[in-house]
């Protein structure tokens, strides 16, 4: 590497070199568990409205699958569909400490490479690796301050995380991909505006990441100039988006190529905003005893500062929360729900169930105080303090995200979510076994076209 390269450069060169050989086979498991929930999810969400307009707004024909759906689409097409799909439900994969999705925005970019221009199944193995891994540096430049400064991180490190996976798909040079990366740095984009009256655009971002990134990948292959320092230089995508927030640059290239952070991802057990979860344990934990929904006078839950914006306020709407989409980030209704079904699945959020008297009325009775003592976001905890009708008072704490880090979610447990999501789908069953077999032997695939033949 010359001196004087820019973060890029780097990057590009580190990126375009890496071997399978020398990938840890947990950072390879933790991939093909992305491939495997993003499938699913793709299937599952295939019926919804949200899906059914941006199927019928894309006029591309060509040999990439949107899975779940008949017929080929156009590679950008393709990516949109499925990477909007993946995130669509709000059940795909996290991270904890900065949360954002990683696969939503690489896995589909990666799959339309491969699948427009027949590359191995290895060569896209080595994408996701790529796009996954970088997602997760990107997300840790300047954590937490995207998501302040007002925008979706999902949708402005989505798309240099797609653009790396594409890339490394695709063949590129340490030259292309750098000019990729500094094309996507042009295409990042996603406003939080949705969080007012639960928009479709915060589905949409992934997608359109994903299909941004393989674009740039295409235009950096092509020899388009994008500008080498998109990461450190005075007008670069991180002072940008966060508002001139101090970045640590070391976090994107300290330890790459050896040390992988995609190994951290978190796949998530319920169809809801990630920092409920634990909540949600708790809950689950009380349904287990003799206490019914008509003995709770009122539920107080301590609770981080820094969830209080997105899953607590304003209260009210949050107690009655407008749709099945909204419910999704209302903490006092994951809560309600989780006590009456046992679950937070994807049946628990439909418009339907958001709308249900009971659930709502214990709902009402829940309620926060802030804990100035609270991990988040380092961890991510749950707790309850019910207090019933007779005088007695039952307390209860979950110590972290069940999914995460600390108690990961076995490859057993995700092919079950993913049979689930296929049976939600509405697909068979023999459908879902091919799709699995294609996504657990994607390493020895000649080529990646064969994606099109599991989801016929």
């Amino acid at each position: 590497m010359a001196p004087g390269a820019s973060l890029a450069e780097r990057i590009s060169a580190s990126l375009t070199s890496f071997r399978l050989e020398d990938v840890p086979g947990r950072a390879e498991e933790v991939a093909v568990n992305d491939l495997i929930d993003m499938a699913g999810l793709c299937v599952a969400a295939r019926n919804s409205d949200y899906i059914r307009a941006i199927v019928e707004a894309s006029d591309g024909i060509g040999n990439c699958t949107a899975i779940g759906h008949a017929g080929g689409f156009d590679a950008a097409a393709a990516a949109l569909i499925n990477g909007t799909a993946t995130h669509g439900e709000d059940f795909d994969d996290t991270l904890e400490g900065a949360p954002i999705r990683v696969g939503a925005m690489v896995l589909p970019a990666v799959l339309a490479a491969a699948q427009r221009y027949r590359r191995s199944g290895a060569d896209t193995l080595r994408g996701i690796l790529a796009g996954l891994e970088m997602i997760c540096r990107f997300n840790s430049v300047v954590p937490g301050a995207i998501h302040k400064a007002g925008f979706h991180p999902v949708g402005v490190i989505g798309a240099l995380g797609a653009a790396a996976g594409a890339g490394v798909t695709l063949g590129l040079d340490a030259r292309q991909l750098t000019n990729a990366f500094g094309i996507a740095g042009s295409m990042a984009s996603g406003i939080g505006e949705f969080l007012t009256e639960g928009a479709w655009t915060k589905r949409l971002h992934p997608g359109w990441a994903a299909q941004s990134g393989y674009r740039a990948a295409l235009l950096g292959r092509s020899g388009y100039f994008g500008p080498r320092t998109v990461f450190e230089g005075p007008r670069n995508i991180f002072k940008v988006f966060s508002r001139g927030a101090a970045p640590d640059y070391e976090a994107l290239t300290e330890g790459i190529g050896t040390e992988w952070l995609m190994e951290k991802i978190a796949f998530k057990p319920y169809a809801c905003g990630t920092m409920i979860h634990p909540f949600i344990d708790c809950m689950l934990r009380l349904r287990a005893t003799d206490v019914k929904a008509e003995d709770i006078v009122s539920i107080v839950s301590e609770t981080g500062e820094g969830l209080v914006d997105r899953l607590w306020e304003p209260l009210p709407t949050k107690h009655r929360p407008p749709s099945g989409y909204a419910a999704k980030f209302s903490m006092p209704f994951c809560m309600a729900v989780a006590f009456f079904d046992g679950d937070a699945g994807l049946q628990q959020f439909t418009d339907e169930r958001a709308a249900d008297p009971r659930v709502l009325d214990l709902a009402s009775r829940i309620r926060y105080v802030i804990d100035p003592a609270n991990e988040y976001p380092r961890n991510y905890t749950g707790h309850i303090r019910v207090s019933l009708k007779d005088g007695s008072v039952v307390e209860l704490r979950q110590p972290h995200f069940r999914g995460g880090v600390r108690e990961p979610l076995t490859r057993d447990e995700l092919i079950a979510k993913f049979k689930g999501n296929i049976a939600y789908g509405g697909a068979s069953a023999e459908y879902g076994n091919s799709l699995l077999d294609f996504c657990l032997n994607l390493r020895q695939l000649d080529e990646v076209s064969q994606l099109t033949e599991a989801s016929a």
